[in-house]
């Protein structure tokens, strides 16, 4: 862990200093794209009867991804208080 000179914690990842805010921010807007898909898809979806059930199918993911985004953030929380801790 360091501190650059926005006091911004940061970690490596494949070689590279990463900011923990902007990593986790980018995970959770990725999840918010890729939710907003699954949702705007299986819209779609619903207009036809014989497509309803893959319709079906992605709203159901996409209700996981909901689950998703507070476990993001609470995985961001945890990981800047492992480091500060440290």
């Amino acid at each position: 862990m360091e501190r650059n000179n926005r006091s911004e914690l940061t970690f490596t990842l494949f070689h590279h200093d990463i900011k923990i805010d902007a990593f986790y921010n980018f995970l959770y807007q990725m999840n918010d794209i890729i939710l907003a898909l699954f949702f705007i898809v299986g819209s779609f979806l619903f207009f036809k009867e014989s497509t309803t059930f893959y319709g079906t199918v992605l709203f159901v993911i996409g209700s996981f991804q909901l689950l998703i985004r507070p476990l993001i953030l609470i995985s961001r929380e945890v990981h800047i208080y492992t480091l500060k801790n440290k």
